[in-house]
């Protein structure tokens, strides 16, 4: 199993949550027990990205700028935000400390933004939270091995001519079994402190496991799974199955 580590914290995790909770309040993007992240948090950290990661110029030739990465979108920020005081919050309960330190410049390097941006600092951040969490390796279950090779799939990253046995043999491993202790802490944890996003934000995931080309392969479900609401929220090789821990700096 090929992985990109983020600055030597341990592989974050699978997830497939049942959340509860129907709290709702005009201006709240999301609850995480009783702490809040409001809307206008959001289009703050929006502006911030914009601001301090401008479009590139034209070269003075008039030949076009080198292309740039394209900017997190609100989904990303929000995520990010709740993910973090998800992780933050366990980490106080259970005294967990973190055993590795995720540098915004490391961040910002694997993002392609400024390192004084408030989402790369959200970002290394909540990687340095994650690097404390424990991950002894646990066998996964045929449901999430299941769902491992749906989602690759989908996402059309497995040959067809690759069989579903091939393919589990080729994900298992011990980088997915130590994914799957922390999710399921993780997971517990997002039940437990009844973690409710806007509809504003829903469906909202936080990919932990990525195929080549940062195709999903499993995430943490962050909030309700779906919403009939307006969505629009602008404002802000050969049959190898080879999944790659998803990371935000080298």
């Amino acid at each position: 199993m090929r992985a990109r580590r983020l600055a030597a914290v341990a592989t974050v995790a699978l997830g497939l949550v049942a959340l509860s909770g129907c709290r709702a309040e005009p201006g709240i993007a999301a609850y995480i027990g009783d702490q809040r992240i409001t809307d206008v948090q959001v289009s703050t950290a929006m502006k911030d990205l914009r601001t301090k990661n401008p479009a590139p110029e034209s070269a003075a030739s008039g030949q076009p700028a080198a292309p740039q990465p394209a900017l997190p979108e609100v989904a990303d920020v929000v995520r990010t935000m709740v993910l973090t005081k998800v992780c933050e919050k366990l980490s106080a309960e259970k005294n967990y400390q973190p055993r590795g330190q995720v540098a915004a410049d490391q961040a910002a390097q694997q993002l392609g933004l400024d390192p004084e941006t408030g989402h790369v600092r959200e970002v290394a951040k909540l990687f340095t939270c994650l690097s404390g969490l424990p991950a002894e390796p646990v066998e996964p279950t045929k449901e999430e091995i299941a769902d491992v090779i749906a989602a690759g799939r989908a996402a059309g990253k497995i040959p067809a001519e690759v069989t579903d046995a091939d393919a589990a043999q080729q994900l298992d491993g011990e980088q997915l079994r130590g994914a799957l202790a922390t999710k399921r802490i993780l997971a517990e944890a997002v039940g437990r402190y009844d973690v409710t996003v806007s509809p504003r934000y829903r469906p909202l995931e936080f990919p932990l496991l990525s195929f080549a080309d940062d195709a999903p392969a499993v995430s943490v479900p962050l909030g309700e799974p779906g919403s009939d609401a307006v969505t629009d929220i602008s404002t802000p090789e050969g049959p190898t199955v080879t999944p790659e821990a998803e990371g935000t700096a080298s």
